[in-house]
């Protein structure tokens, strides 16, 4: 089997009308969960007892500025996990933030409508037991993950839990207009949803739920085939005209460099979070 990252990295991911499950080699067998071993300097915690649902706590020396919850990305996928995240959980820490790495069921383990989303519902809650700060929680995502961190923001006004608010969202890369983005990822969309979106999918598509009444940034590579430039430009253009507050941070490079803690891409939004809880003097 591939390996998980190289896989991601391919360029035919975002390529139109190739079958995730052809391009990758995986086969429903094969999406089983193989969790690794809990990260050294990281606290795993469970939100759930399916092996998917847990995260990593990474802390920082002294105390938390405020909390960012990590999604990862991959196109809703099982052969993507919540490892792509623990580099920029560890980054955050170092820099003064409670990071929360989550994982969730992914379409091919489980995962899909509404299983992933309830996930990260209910992972996002399970902040109110590990002593972290809940004055600020912030969602950071990527593609998918940013899809999800801007999902969470406005997940209390549907039937899901919402006992701990986000205060703030950075979405990078993100897919954040599903009906959009279905032809991206060779039906990836229509793997989470099991149909092809619809403006009756407002539940689970971010471009429908405009205005969120908390900030979101949307930090994008202008170089990204994967998942357009677009996605963030319409969202905020969207946003903003609904009254929200919601900008749009253009960085040079591909779809992968908004998650590469040594580069330029992550110290603008390192400098994003830092405008949201400067750090201690």
């Amino acid at each position: 089997m591939l390996d998980r990252r190289t896989v991601l990295r391919l360029p035919a991911l975002g390529a139109v009308g190739v079958g995730l499950s052809a391009l990758t080699g995986l086969t429903a067998c094969d999406q089983e969960d193989d969790v690794p071993a809990e990260t050294p300097g990281a606290r795993r915690e469970t939100y759930g007892t399916d092996p998917s649902q847990f995260g990593e706590l990474h802390l920082p020396a002294g105390e938390p500025r405020g909390t960012v919850v990590v999604i990862h990305g991959g196109f809703w996928q099982a052969a993507y996990d919540y490892t792509l995240g623990t580099p920029l959980a560890e980054s955050l820490a170092d820099e003064g933030w409670a990071a929360w790495n989550l994982e969730y069921r992914r379409v091919g383990n489980g995962g899909g409508t509404p299983a992933t989303f309830d996930d990260v519902a209910r992972g996002i809650d399970r902040l109110r037991d590990l002593d972290v700060p809940l004055d600020t929680v912030v969602t950071l995502g990527h593609s998918a993950g940013g899809h999800l961190a801007a999902w969470a923001a406005a997940r209390d006004r549907y039937d899901f839990a919402a006992d701990v608010a986000v205060t703030h969202v950075v979405s990078q890369a993100g897919v954040l207009d599903l009906v959009a983005g279905d032809v991206l990822g060779g039906g990836a969309v229509q793997s989470l949803l099991g149909h092809p979106p619809t403006a009756a999918d407002e539940r689970y598509d971010p471009q429908q739920q405009v205005p969120l009444d908390v900030p979101v940034w949307c930090v994008h590579g202008t170089d990204d085939v994967i998942v357009p430039l677009s996605q963030s430009q319409d969202y905020v253009a969207a946003a903003v005209a609904a009254g929200a507050e919601a900008e749009v941070v253009e960085v040079d490079g591909d779809h992968f460099v908004v998650i590469d803690p040594a580069s330029a891409a992550w110290t603008s939004t390192l400098e994003i979070l830092d405008a949201i809880a400067p750090a201690p003097r």
